[in-house]
């Protein structure tokens, strides 16, 4: 983030990291006694960007409260957490001593990573309420692309633009765009997850378009595109799931994606071209 937008976040975001870890979406508790953070669709992002992460380096973009870091580390991951709040941090290290997970966490904003950890990573995994925050979007992957080896890979799984244009399914209310336009403030005493005193926060939209066009000027390749119409966790819309627990974004009876997970990979481009 840049400019007046990153104070003003990196507080709310003290706030919320202060409220959150033992509530109705962070159960740390459970984290604690071996539950896994992972949603079946991160999961499936994982099996598809890297398989097995056993072994690997693995960067985890905004990591909050290190849950799914601390998830990764259990899968046998070499795992760095990095995110701009120092009370995020702070509860990410605690929780990650009483998990009795080997994780590194480091303070630092995702559009301007340490030259430290350049080259570093074959994998940089970043999910859920990611790129709303960030303004410089070209920046952000380009930071995130050069911690990448040659062969890495990021995965990127987020709230659907069209889901985030959305503040109401009954009926259907807009009040975000569909692409970036500027900044939109927003205060709020709710988040996705508790309740604290009102908090104002600088939000930016990106359509597929603009990712996919930021992630291959970074130089990476887009392996693949998915776009999920349904979603494990309601993403911050407090709707009512179906049946089977998932939650769905109908507009006229047709379902909309709520996520998307883009797999993007860093080439080796001091390799000789295919022939």
């Amino acid at each position: 983030m840049t400019g007046d937008a990153t104070p003003i976040n990196r507080a709310n975001w003290d706030v919320w990291a202060a409220a959150h870890g033992q509530d109705s979406y962070y159960d740390g508790q459970g984290l604690v006694a071996g539950a896994d953070s992972l949603t079946d669709v991160e999961r499936a992002g994982l099996a598809s960007a890297a398989g097995d992460v056993s072994g690997l380096d693995v960067l985890h973009v905004q990591c909050h409260l290190g849950f799914d870091s601390i998830s990764l580390a259990r899968r046998g991951a070499r795992v760095t957490g990095v995110d701009f709040s120092p009370v995020a941090l702070e509860k990410a290290r605690d929780l990650a001593a009483r998990c009795g997970a080997d994780v590194r966490f480091l303070e630092a904003d995702a559009t301007g990573l340490p030259s430290a950890l350049h080259g570093r990573f074959a994998l940089a995994y970043a999910t859920i309420g990611i790129l709303c925050w960030i303004e410089d979007i070209d920046a952000w992957m380009a930071s995130v692309a050069a911690t990448l080896r040659p062969g890495g890979r990021l995965l990127l799984i987020d709230g659907h633009p069209l889901w985030q244009m959305t503040n109401g399914l009954d009926p259907l209310v807009l009040d975000f765009p569909y692409a970036f336009d500027g900044p939109h403030r927003f205060t709020a005493s709710e988040s996705y997850a508790a309740s604290a005193s009102p908090t104002t926060t600088v939000q930016f939209a990106h359509s597929l378009g603009e990712i996919v066009t930021a992630a291959i000027g970074a130089g990476l390749r887009v392996v693949r595109l998915d776009e999920h119409l349904e979603s494990p966790m309601d993403v911050g819309r407090d709707h009512t799931p179906d049946a089977d627990g998932r939650y769905r974004f109908r507009v006229s009876g047709q379902s909309l994606p709520m996520l998307y997970t883009l797999i993007a990979e860093r080439e080796d481009h001091g390799s000789p071209p295919a022939t």
